[in-house]
């Protein structure tokens, strides 16, 4: 038997793909299949409604305290024992749940901290400290 010494590149082995191919698209086949397209659940979410007006803004309490400690709410000058009382009647009429101490720079910290405090004890708990100069 003679045997050739130098082969040609037609005679080389190859691999068929054909099989594998075939593999694959019915691995894909199974796939797609057994997949559930279920659409996921979720919780149903009850919101509260909006109960506030927004047409009529709140009216916030103004005290202006001046550099000699004099205290004056709507205008009228309130002694400092008086600041609870003469809130709770602001707040019977205009119900807010804020209010603005506008306080001298040269006033008393001991002053505008006692207003503060005898605001947030009437029910406001927003209490803001504008200083003017």
């Amino acid at each position: 038997m003679k045997r050739k010494k130098h082969t040609s590149a037609e005679d080389e082995a190859q691999v068929d793909m054909t099989p594998m191919l075939d593999i694959v698209f019915i691995m894909l086949i199974f796939f797609i299949v057994t997949t559930s397209f279920v659409k996921e659940r979720g919780l149903e979410v009850n919101r509260p409604k909006d109960n506030q007006n927004t047409n009529q803004p709140s009216k916030s309490l103004s005290i202006q305290i001046d550099q000699n400690g004099i205290i004056k709410m709507g205008g009228r000058e309130v002694d400092i024992r008086r600041v609870v009382a003469n809130t709770q009647t602001f707040l019977a009429e205009n119900p807010t749940d804020s209010a603005a101490i506008q306080a001298h720079e040269d006033t008393e910290h001991g002053t505008v901290v006692e207003v503060m405090n005898q605001v947030k004890e009437a029910g406001i708990e927003k209490v803001s400290v504008l200083v003017k100069s």
